[in-house]
This record gives C-alpha cells, structure tokens and sequence, in this order.
C-alpha cells in the first residue's frame, strides 16, 4: 500500500459488472458530514474519528462525523437560525425541504457522534456545555431516532445555528458500490465552552489533528482514509485559524464529485474527476480481488 487509501477487495468485480451492464447501481441516500476545526498554536486542528475495524463500510478509515439526512426533518418545523432555507437550498443543489434536512443532518450527526451542539437558545448565542445525564438521554434517544431533531430543540428550547456552518464539498459515492451516499461536506468551529468525545458506537478512536499532518500520515499509508477525506483534507491545509477556513465556504464549488469507471484497453480506470491522485488502473482480467 503506498499511501492510505480504502480500497474495498469487491470493487474491480463490481466495477467490471458496471461496466458490462449486469450491476444496476443502487441510489444514494442523502448524508452529511462536518469538518470541525479548532485552532491551535500552528494551524486548525480538525476532529476526525477512526471507524471501527468490523464496519462493512470504510472499517478502520478515518472520517468526520456524519451520517444520514432523518426523513423526518424534510417536513417538520425546525426552530432555525442563520441563512434561509431558501439560500440554503441554492446553496446545496436541493429543495427547501431537502435543504432544512440535510444541514440538520449535520448538526445533529455532530451532536451524536461528537457531543458537540451548534444550536443556542437564541438566534445570537451558543450551548456551552453538552455534558450530563439529560443530555445524555436526549443524544441517546435522537441516535435511536426516538426522537426527533425538531423535538429535541423544541424540548430544549434551542435554535439550530445554521450560520455556523459552511458548505464545502459534496462527494457521491462511486455507482459500483453496494452502499451509496450522496454526501454534503460542512466546515464548523468548536463552540466556546463545548468539547469533543467519542460518543459514536461505530468509531474506536477520535483524534484532533492538523489537515497537513493527517495527510502526511496518509500519504505514509499510516492513516486509511476514503478519496473524498482525504481531499477535503489536503483543501483545509492552507488555511491557518478556523475562521478563514469558515470564511472561504461560500466560495466553495459544489459540484458533486462522482467516481467514474470506463475501459481502456486491458484495464478498467477507476476515475475522480479533478483528483488525479485517486485514479485506479484494474485488469479486466478477474484477479480475485484488489488489496486493500
């Protein structure tokens, strides 16, 4: 392995069954995903957790908190803040509806694996501490999706802070994979007051880390890690305190990037587009599976 990419063994046979017209891709399901940055001496740390090695999808990569958009946050009211569902529309690519549960998504998915909240009880202000058995059950029954993220503001009489995030990227997973999502990235500053934890079942590590550092040990191949993590990681690097992170989001392309494969004589080239260093050559000839 010369660096840390996730390379599942069951890609080239699934590719070759795309390519041949006997794999019907699956559609993706909406997710999304935050960047979470909090500066340090040097550079903007980012928080990432390490999923755990028995996950049928990305066992031992490194990611950000995420995951998917809860039907239930398309129709229900959400006490909002920030840009208008309208602007956040245009801004995702989406319907208003679609729009409110996607950046819900984020929030509340930060919230379940990260203990951390960007939501306040008022349209100016932050939660300053997340911690205790109340909170606790609240996180635990949103998990179970007992609860709703509606309720859950309702109850707690929080405004979700939607100006406290950034659209960055969105990625789509490759057409050829079993488990799809169509993922919107966010970029978000750690709240005053407010701290990290592993409170994620699928992760067994979470570690704060400078974008520059975890893309060396990536390339290193001491850090596994999906194409679109890895970009978003070399495209934080640059930046040196989380508010000019934050302040570069609105300019952002959001063009989804989608893997894409073709034939090319005795290969199949598996193919981001604008991300060269992802780029796979696969005999057509079956191999019995690709290593990892």
């Amino acid at each position: 392995m010369v660096n840390g990419q996730w390379y599942p063994p069951e890609w080239p046979d699934r590719i070759r069954a795309l390519a041949e017209g006997t794999l019907t891709p699956v559609s993706p399901k909406r997710a999304a995903t935050v960047m979470l940055l909090k500066d340090t001496e040097a550079a903007p740390a980012v928080h990432m957790l390490r999923r755990r090695a028995s996950m049928a999808f990305a066992g031992g990569a490194y990611v950000y908190p995420g995951g998917g958009v809860d039907p239930r946050d398309d129709d229900h009211h959400v006490r909002w803040a920030g840009p208008t569902r309208a602007w956040w529309a245009q801004r995702l690519g989406v319907d208003e509806s679609g729009a409110q549960a996607i950046v819900c998504a984020a929030v509340r998915e930060t919230y379940e694996e990260a203990g951390v909240l960007l939501a306040g009880p008022t349209p100016d202000s932050v939660v300053g501490d997340t911690t205790g058995a109340d909170w606790e059950a609240d996180r635990t029954a949103l998990v179970a999706r007992d609860l709703s993220f509606a309720e859950f503001l309702d109850r707690r009489g929080l405004v979700l802070r939607s100006d406290l995030l950034g659209a960055w990227t969105r990625w789509i997973t490759p057409e050829f994979e079993s488990r799809r999502y169509d993922t919107w990235f966010f970029v978000a500053a750690l709240p005053e007051g407010q701290r990290t934890r592993n409170a994620s079942t699928e992760a067994d590590r979470t570690v704060w880390i400078r974008p520059r550092e975890a893309a060396q040990s990536y390339d290193k191949g001491e850090l596994l890690m999906m194409p679109p993590t890895i970009a978003t990681l070399r495209q934080l690097a640059p930046y040196s305190t989380a508010a000019k992170a934050l302040a570069a989001a609105p300019a952002r392309d959001m063009t989804p990037v989608l893997a894409r494969a073709r034939l090319e004589g005795d290969e199949l080239v598996l193919s981001w587009p604008g991300h060269d260093e992802f780029t796979k050559h696969i005999p057509t000839e079956p191999t019995g599976g690709a290593p990892a």
